[in-house]
């Protein structure tokens, strides 16, 4: 198929047809919305946001940075991250409730580094138990940064992010 301008009006075509298009196709028509779509009346057609659990409705684009850099930045700078944003847009109920998890990620990984490397003095082998658990909480993170992203709230698993703050 080749690029470019379409060709003039010219040999070969049919009364009423545009010249660009060819002989034998048809104009291209808008598809026809499936049966569950006409079913739906208008406000239910789409993601309901009322049957949608953590949902906040609509968040802005500060909102979104502010929640996803309480996570995305623990990879940087730890729980200060997460801190910051706690301070700094904790009026706003959907950053509130991503940096208080964030936070309490990061303060529960500051507790079993310090437990564990103390643990790991006398037992070697005590030294996988924070390795693993910031791997657990590295997958977290990125789990509540997708969900800040997209404007919804996932609760992570209470092992994980100790509730501390809420």
């Amino acid at each position: 198929m080749a690029y470019g301008p379409p060709p003039s009006p010219g040999q070969g075509q049919q009364p009423g047809q545009p010249g660009w298009q060819q002989q034998g196709q048809q104009a291209w028509q808008q598809p026809q919305p499936s049966a569950w779509q006409q079913q739906q009346p208008p406000a239910q057609q789409g993601r309901s946001t009322a049957q949608m659990p953590g949902h906040f409705g609509q968040v802005s684009h500060d909102e979104k940075s502010w929640a996803l850099m309480a996570y995305v930045g623990q990879f940087l700078i730890g729980a200060i991250a997460p801190a910051i944003a706690f301070v700094g847009k904790g009026r706003s109920p959907f950053v509130r409730r991503h940096a208080a998890q964030g936070l309490n990620m990061g303060l529960a990984a500051i507790a079993v580094w310090l437990v564990g490397g103390l643990l790991s003095l006398a037992v070697e082998v005590m030294i996988w138990i924070p390795l693993g658990f910031t791997a657990v909480t590295m997958f977290y993170l990125v789990y509540g940064a997708r969900a800040a992203n997209r404007g919804e709230f996932r609760r992570v698993p209470t092992p994980v992010a100790w509730p501390i703050f809420k």
